[in-house]
């Protein structure tokens, strides 16, 4: 049996998806891919913030992250130009991970008390290399997948980079604080990047297309020449903007609304929202990717998009009921679960929408328009809790959910070719 799936006997061959060994390389790419991630961003603040680093400066550090919303800059460089070893993309992926080794090692080698702005410049160039990791991991997984594998290899590849969230954010607190203390304890993350860097060695290197960008200046145009020629093509930016924004705006305040708005201890919410939580996100990222095999992109994106609708309702009726951690529980895992889903799904019409010439380029711009609602909804969300109280905020984001679910219908006929374009 090939890596290739078939429409028949969908979930069957969608768990023999499973045993694929391209799906677990992806896996194990998607890990690498997310660990460096919190090593930048919470834990990070966390080692900055136990050595007694001043508040304002530790405020400084979230600039860090910026690389990982504008790498569409730099990704029509990676498309136009191969490295001399492995291929175009194995290539890259080899260099940048490499280069996170050693990156993540050195950081923790360094001071916050003494070296803080040189910490602050590594990690910079670190995230800058986990942002160039993760264009050409897109577009890989882009390139390999055909329509039928796209569930399976955006839920496996997902969930890798979720596995690693966990292990360089909350693991590592408790590594740093036991065992190896904060040097130790970079130098292991570094060490599990060795994990992507024996991926990168076993997966095969995608065949290249016909037509290639010939000038850095044609990759850069020719990605958007291409996408904008097609049919409905301003709508599918619009589906991707709107997909997931109700969900975004429900996110942006769910952690203060547990604590503020229905009481709840910090104890009770990190081991709802950090473990049963993330747990039920892993659950529903392999039952999403499951179910695509049988419902097809379109109608996982219908089915998903208005179950991820429903769940916001949920935080509204334990805003109604008060305080009830047994209501708390079902509602995180419930959110969770459908979001999980919603993004197999999501990632696997970002996928769909890439011409395999421009893939990098293309993910990168897609990826980076899709986090428009993540990263700017927050201080809207805050207005309308306060204008009008927590129950009515979480049935605005029910109704913000609606016209991204609207519009599928309309793109009916647009996702499906989309799906059906790749065999």
């Amino acid at each position: 049996m090939g890596d290739a799936l078939s429409p028949r006997a969908p979930l069957a061959l969608y768990a023999a998806a499973f045993r694929s060994r391209k799906i677990f390389l992806l896996l194990l790419l998607g890990f690498s891919s997310g660990l460096p991630l919190a090593l930048t961003g919470a834990t990070l603040q966390a080692w900055l913030t136990v050595e007694g680093v001043d508040i304002e400066t530790i405020g400084w550090f979230a600039l860090v992250g910026q690389p990982y919303v504008y790498k569409f800059l730099w990704a029509p460089f990676m498309d136009r130009y191969r490295l001399p070893f492995l291929g175009r993309r194995r290539g890259w992926l080899l260099v940048t991970q490499a280069l996170l080794l050693v990156g993540i090692a050195w950081m923790g080698t360094l001071s916050p008390r003494d070296s803080v702005w040189l910490l602050a410049a590594v990690a910079l160039a670190i995230a800058f290399l986990s942002a160039s990791q993760d264009i050409v991991f897109d577009a890989l997984r882009a390139d390999i997948l055909g329509a039928d594998e796209r569930g399976a290899g955006a839920a496996m590849s997902v969930l890798g980079y979720r596995i690693a969230m966990l292990v360089s954010g909350g693991l590592a607190l408790i590594v740093a604080d036991r065992w190896l203390g904060w040097a130790g304890t970079y130098a292991l993350m570094a060490m599990l990047m060795l994990a992507g860097i024996a991926a990168v060695w076993a997966v095969e290197e995608p065949a290249a297309p016909a037509h290639m960008p010939g000038t850095l200046g044609a990759a850069v145009r020719e990605p958007l020449a291409e996408y904008f020629g097609r049919d409905a093509a301003w709508l599918l930016l619009a589906l991707i903007v709107l997909y997931k924004l109700g969900d975004a705006f429900a996110g942006s305040l769910t952690t203060p609304f547990l604590l503020r708005g229905a009481g709840f201890s910090l104890t009770e919410v990190g081991v709802a929202n950090k473990w049963l939580g993330v747990g039920a996100t892993l659950f529903g990222l392999v039952a999403g990717g499951a179910l695509m095999a049988r419902l097809r992109l379109y109608r996982a994106l219908l089915v998903f998009g208005l179950l991820q609708a429903l769940t916001n309702l949920g935080f509204m009726w334990l805003a109604l009921a008060g305080k009830s951690y047994a209501l708390m529980i079902a509602v995180i895992i419930a959110e969770n679960l459908c979001g999980g889903m919603g993004t197999a799904a999501f990632v696997a019409l970002l996928m769909a929408m890439c011409d395999r010439r421009f893939s990098a380029t293309q993910y990168a711009l897609l990826s980076a328009l899709a986090s428009i609602g993540r990263v700017y909804v927050g201080p809207g969300a805050g207005y309308l809790v306060a204008l009008f109280g927590w129950a009515p905020f979480f049935f605005v984001t029910f109704v913000l959910a609606l016209p991204g679910i609207a519009m599928l219908a309309g793109l009916r006929r647009r996702i499906e070719l989309l799906d059906a374009a790749r065999p």
